[in-house]
């Protein structure tokens, strides 16, 4: 008789080194500009030729629209080969995963483990997992990952508050120091003064309220080069999943993988 949960490949997973997942983290904060951005980043670690997946923390998984709760509730082997994605399918791998990630971690409080380990078997297809989740969903996720989250920053002082709260739901569970990024709409040097004014308010409160580093950087929206800059940052400062959770080495960036001929 065959052990319960035995299947065809485990024999060859066992032998099988599996590679390491990237998880690149993004706070949302309900701001248009800030999810038109992490589209835009998500399109240049495709074409760098990273297989992307998206766990979506904003969106919440139904019977209609499938998502990372139905992955869980999975053997793992699947690695979500039934999850139909029906019209939510693209060129880019979006999954709906509210419940899921709040699920996570429960069970990693509960237990005390680390959080996202779970989920290298259902993704580990993929070069890249992007969380993107409230600041509050996110904390608790990244207690055992060296990831530096990333926060998009609102316009005006609604801006600077919003992503102080983020900063400071994070700060509380990680200690991970984050990267802020203003956006530019346009090349005025009276945007640019401002942006860089807002930031410094930002790192200031952080410095003061909060006793750790933030990184911080202004991006021009109509530049592609600011936009791959960005993206290459937040890859240089991706956690990974295997056996634990550890940064990248330095200098991984040298070796970018050929771009793969491959539909998601």
């Amino acid at each position: 008789m065959l052990d319960i949960g035995f299947h065809q490949a485990a024999g060859l997973h066992s032998f099988t080194p599996q590679a390491e997942l990237r998880v690149v983290a993004v706070a949302s904060q309900g701001n248009p500009a800030g999810l038109e951005t992490l589209w835009q980043i998500c399109a240049s670690l495709q074409r760098l030729g990273y297989p992307v997946v998206v766990l979506d923390g904003t969106a919440q998984e139904s019977d209609d629209s499938p998502g990372l709760l139905h992955l869980l509730q999975q053997a793992p082997w699947n690695e979500g080969a039934d999850l139909n994605m029906g019209a939510m399918a693209s060129s880019l791998a979006v999954i709906p995963a509210a419940k899921g990630l709040l699920r996570l971690g429960r069970v990693a409080s509960r237990e005390d483990t680390a959080p996202l380990t779970g989920l290298l078997p259902y993704f580990r297809t993929y070069g890249i997992l992007v969380l993107h989740a409230p600041a509050a969903t996110l904390g608790p996720l990244l207690t055992h990952t060296a990831t530096v989250p990333l926060v998009v920053m609102g316009e005006g002082s609604a801006g600077v508050l919003a992503s102080y709260k983020s900063l400071k739901q994070i700060a509380l569970h990680t200690g991970l120091p984050c990267m802020v990024a203003a956006l530019l709409r346009s090349s005025a040097a009276a945007e640019r003064r401002r942006a860089q004014h807002a930031l410094l308010t930002l790192q200031d409160c952080a410095g003061r309220h909060l006793g750790g580093p933030v990184r911080t950087t202004t991006i021009a929206t109509q530049s592609p080069q600011d936009l791959q800059r960005l993206a290459l940052q937040l890859l240089e400062n991706a956690g990974t999943i295997n056996e634990s959770l550890t940064a990248l080495p330095p200098g991984h960036l040298a070796g970018l993988p050929a771009p793969l001929a491959r539909s998601h």
